[in-house]
């Protein structure tokens, strides 16, 4: 089978790989959609050269992608299960059966993996699909067993992808606060996580503000549910948000882009005792703790990606309040056309897209 790699530099090689066949509590997906995520951009972007890759790399998730020969990207995998390895429970897999797919694999047997949390398990480094053990961007995908969450009927293969990175991490770190039609939030950054985030809060109810320094993904967050839009190239994004309040502040903020001013901005624009939840990654930043958070009784809190009980929770949600998760994808593109596509993602100016099979 064909599947997509970074060797580095911005390029993408399409290689050829051995179909895989499973091996104990294994199975294997005959992948239909496999959504692209703006943090493969940093494999992606990565250099060529593997002395300044490993430099780069060290510490980070991607530290170990090219140790043992070229990875398959892709990790927002969604499919039907085509091969089942020995000691799998019918319970857990059954031949033809739509799901989704988890992308880490832990120890399988400490506290965060046996709730759901493999990504911070206590025993070890998981693995990553997509990242460090192959992922989704081929015709054929191999996991682990106790990855699978069930696709439910009414969702497409795409809305399903979806579900697998951005949207279920934007739809966890919503859980995390659970807004409703008496709160207004902020949601900082309108990429496909901040998209999702104003396409659930909307859906739960909330008043959404939604600031992006793209006039394109503002214009999409108002069809995504937003009530208000706001550019902080334009105009102080605090200063309008308090406007837009009554000079009270937003409820909640999810901040989502990881830039150091819009996480200082989604801690000062909250009123007296609210909350903030931070999903983006970027460069460091200082927030002072005095004045803008304990003298003002606020909440801040981390959220990384979700467990596999809130991802199959957001499929659910999405059925029950005819959420389309799917249109998230603005581009749609055939496995040949990968290195267009992650030409396109990484301009960064439109929405998400996705290869379908």
């Amino acid at each position: 089978m064909r599947g997509v790699t970074f060797p580095g530099d911005k390029r993408v090689e399409i290689m050829e790989f051995d179909d895989p066949t499973p091996g104990p509590g294994e199975v294997v997906i005959e992948v239909k959609a496999s959504g692209l995520c703006g943090s493969d951009l940093h494999a992606y972007r990565a250099p060529s050269d593997d002395r300044a890759f490993r430099k780069l790399a060290k510490g980070k998730p991607y530290e170990t992608m090219r140790d043992g020969g070229p990875i398959i990207a892709g990790h927002e995998p969604c499919g039907v299960v085509v091969a089942i390895g020995p000691g799998v429970d019918q319970n857990i897999a059954q031949m033809g059966q739509r799901v989704m797919i988890h992308h880490y694999s832990g120890c399988h047997i400490c506290d965060q993996c046996r709730t759901g949390w493999p990504q911070i398990c206590e025993n070890k480094v998981p693995d990553i699909y997509g990242w460090t053990a192959h992922g989704a961007h081929a015709k054929y995908m191999k996991c682990a067993a106790h990855t699978l969450v069930t696709l439910p009927e009414e969702l497409s293969f795409e809305a399903g992808a979806a579900i697998a990175c951005g949207s279920g991490t934007s739809y966890a770190a919503l859980r995390k606060i659970q807004p409703n039609g008496s709160h207004t939030i902020a949601i900082f950054g309108q990429g496909p996580v901040g998209l999702s985030g104003t396409q659930f809060a909307a859906a739960m109810g909330a008043r959404v503000i939604a600031l992006d320094i793209s006039p394109e993904r503002l214009e999409m967050a108002r069809r995504f549910g937003a009530v208000e839009t706001i550019n902080p190239v334009e105009t102080d994004a605090v200063e309008a948000i308090r406007e837009l309040t009554h000079g009270r502040g937003a409820h909640y903020t999810l901040e989502t882009s990881g830039a150091p001013q819009a996480i200082n901005d989604a801690v000062k624009c909250l009123r007296l005792w609210g909350t903030a939840v931070f999903v983006g990654l970027g460069q460091p930043t200082e927030i002072n703790l005095a004045s803008d958070v304990i003298f003002r009784q606020i909440n801040m809190a981390g959220s990384f990606t979700f467990s596999t009980n809130l991802m199959e929770d957001c499929g659910v949600f999405s059925v029950d309040r005819g959420i389309d998760v799917g249109s998230i994808f603005s581009d749609r593109w055939a496995l040949e056309d990968a290195g267009k596509a992650y030409d396109l993602l990484d301009k960064q100016v439109g929405g998400k897209g996705v290869i379908v099979f």
